[in-house]
């Protein structure tokens, strides 16, 4: 699909309150709506406070009254990156507390689904806990938490994702996005919100003198901060400024080596400098590694590999999370194939017109990459996209991507009101959710989606944008200039990574590793090497093509000890003339 592509726009207004700064960074954080340096300051005690997070006292005091009284704690888990580092900084935090009864159970989602499940309690009830915490889920488990609690269990729900009308019957609930939290960012993820809940509850035992009557050395928390990088990023929350700081801290650690040895393994496998780390480098290779344990098998091999503390051992488990990985690339490419030529044969081949909110479903598809297919069409088609599988019984799952401009959880609990029954549960973001429902209701389901879609999304909001930074000029193209934009960060979800555009001419052009473009291109007398990666090798190389117009990110190539700079294409076009 032919993407425009756009200048963001800025106010000159914020640039100028930036005035310490580079006018190119100037210009790329007022375009992020930057407002003022402190904004900008990625230090530790900048931070927001725990305190303001609803709830939390009374959290810390029950968790606290567990450790003491050498409780049985069980922490319940969710089967993506976000709930196994949240699951992993739980057991992490708590151990160096001093707790020693403590165990972890992750549904796998093909047996039991999301959350806290009735289904689940009673695997729960085998592990005899006396307290539950559950981390990145919970707040939809209403009946789940109900079990426990009639099995005299106390339970404790960490999550973030939006609740309903209603809340489940918990003994604490910390989630920033229920009523009545104060808290100043809703964008936590699952692993910050437990990470907040753990700085309270050490801030708590340091106060009654536990660590000095157990003998324990106080904890050092921003040790956990690789792990908070690592969940924040793999779930696409929007990085705010607390999110940065986060983000930011955790990738120092790692970049220093001093992180647990997992990161560090899945980093090497995928061929990444743990210490040249950026969140792209956490997002496609650690985090794709360990959701695929979650994907096709069970993402207690994924939180294995986070609490292990043996590198030669981290190494054997991240091995089996790239085979994993390797499968589910597999899996996808077919899918993805097949989701095309459905799309091809019913609306191009057909002359229809693509529906504005996009449902696909075939009984072959794989439950547990219907998510990343959802996002490969969203992506290629800029449309909200449901990619339903096969569940239990007579269910579909459904996983949902979104576009900007559609909020996917309030689009679904719109339908959900306005058509009661039609949906059997859902949950999840503004931009990716979950959903079952029963076969039967496929096809009226996917009328209503369009349908409801449709009168939210504009014909502006369909089209398919890139937003530039605009141009670099030739004495910015450099590797100091490259590296400040690397520093700069982090880049993530609504702060997103600088991209430049320009005219270039194509010099010399070739396919790498069979999908790759590699370019040597021109502007002026600037000569500078380029990669398109993933390109249509029907359409490229072409060598009839001598100008191009490229979006790209200015990179770091290091080859051999030799740091040059490089262009990391985005999107490419030819043009006629320069």
């Amino acid at each position: 699909m032919r993407k425009q592509i756009i200048r963001r726009p800025f106010q000159q207004e914020l640039a100028d309150s930036l005035q310490s700064l580079p006018v190119l960074l100037r210009r790329i954080y007022a375009a992020r709506e930057v407002k003022s340096p402190q904004e900008l300051d990625r230090t530790m005690e900048s931070l927001y406070p725990y305190q303001s997070l609803h709830g939390i006292d009374h959290a810390v005091y029950l968790l606290a009254d567990a450790v003491q009284k050498n409780q049985r704690i069980l922490i319940v888990g969710d089967f993506d990156a976000d709930g196994a580092t949240s699951t992993a900084l739980a057991v992490r935090a708590l151990r160096s507390f001093g707790a020693e009864r403590i165990e972890f159970l992750v549904p796998n989602r093909f047996a039991y689904g999301y959350g806290l499940t009735p289904e689940l309690v009673a695997v729960a009830k085998n592990f005899n806990p006396d307290l539950i915490i559950t981390v990145d889920n919970g707040i939809a488990n209403h009946a789940g938490v109900a079990a426990a609690k009639a099995l005299g269990m106390r339970v404790i729900i960490t999550d973030h994702h939006l609740p309903a009308t209603t809340l489940p019957s918990a003994d604490a609930i910390i989630n920033p996005n229920q009523p009545g939290d104060t808290f100043p960012s809703k964008n936590l993820a699952g692993v910050g919100v437990i990470f907040y809940v753990m700085l309270g509850l050490r801030r708590y035992l340091v106060s009654t003198g536990w660590f000095t009557k157990k003998s324990i050395p106080e904890p050092n928390m921003s040790r956990l901060l690789d792990l908070v990088a690592l969940g924040t990023v793999a779930d696409l929350v929007q990085l705010d400024r607390n999110n940065r700081i986060l983000v930011h801290q955790g990738l120092r650690r790692i970049r220093a080596g001093q992180c647990i040895p997992g990161i560090i393994a899945l980093l090497e496998l995928s061929h990444r400098d743990f210490s040249r780390a950026v969140t792209s480098d956490l997002g496609f290779a650690v985090a794709s590694r360990l959701n695929a344990a979650g994907r096709l098998d069970d993402m207690s091999l994924g939180i294995e590999c986070l609490l292990c503390d043996d590198s030669i051992r981290a190494r054997e488990i991240a091995r089996t999370l790239d085979q994993l990985n390797d499968e589910r690339k597999s899996i996808e490419h077919d899918m993805q194939a097949q989701a095309l030529t459905v799309l091809n044969n019913l609306y191009v081949n057909l002359k229809n017109e693509l529906p504005r909110g996009l449902c696909l479903f075939d009984e072959s598809w794989h439950q547990g990459v219907i998510g990343i297919l959802a996002s490969r069409i969203k992506d290629r088609f800029n449309r909200p996209v449901i990619i339903f599988a096969p569940g239990q019984d007579d269910e579909l799952k459904g996983s949902a991507r979104s576009i900007a401009g559609l909020h996917i959880r309030d689009t679904l609990a719109l339908i959900d009101a306005q058509h009661p029954g039609l949906i059997a549960k859902f949950g999840g973001h503004a931009m990716a959710a979950g959903l079952t429902l029963l076969a039967s209701q496929l096809n009226s389901f996917m009328k209503i989606f369009d349908e409801t879609v449709s009168k939210q999304l504009t014909d502006a909001q369909l089209q398919h944008l890139l937003m530039s930074d605009g141009e670099l000029l030739c004495e910015d193209l450099n590797l100091e200039v490259a590296s400040m934009l690397r520093d700069a960060g982090p880049w993530g979800q609504a702060f997103p990574e600088p991209i430049f555009d320009d005219v270039f001419r194509i010099l010399e052009q070739r396919i790498v590793g069979d999908k790759h473009l590699k370019l040597r291109l021109a502007k002026e007398d600037k000569i500078i090497d380029a990669m398109s990666f993933f390109v249509d090798t029907t359409l490229w190389p072409n060598h009839r093509v001598e100008f191009i117009r490229a979006a790209y990110r200015l990179d770091v190539n290091e080859y051999k000890g030799r740091r040059t700079i490089q262009l990391i294409i985005e999107y490419i076009e030819s043009v006629d003339h320069h």
